[in-house]
């Protein structure tokens, strides 16, 4: 693998983290303290939705995040031909 394309799949790697970590940031963050006022006027199973994703929901959204980035990493892989 030459430098160029080492330097593009590191910079689409980079790419998908920092689009991860937003969405992880605005859903830890975002639905369990900024925005839980908001989120609590509409209910799910009988809970608020700002207590729901402050309790249950940010948890699950992290366990999509991992599927997700091993997904997108799988194919980064493919396309430039390191996969194991």
């Amino acid at each position: 693998m030459n430098a160029a394309t080492k330097k593009a799949y590191w910079r689409e790697n980079i790419k998908y983290l920092i689009i991860l970590l937003i969405i992880w940031f605005l859903v830890s963050f975002g639905c369990g303290i900024l925005f839980v006022d908001s989120l609590n006027k509409i209910q799910i199973g009988g809970f608020k939705l700002g207590f729901w994703f402050a309790q249950q929901g940010a948890i699950y959204c992290f366990v999509v995040l991992i599927f997700a980035y091993i997904i997108l990493m799988n194919r980064l892989d493919k396309k430039y031909n390191l996969n194991e």
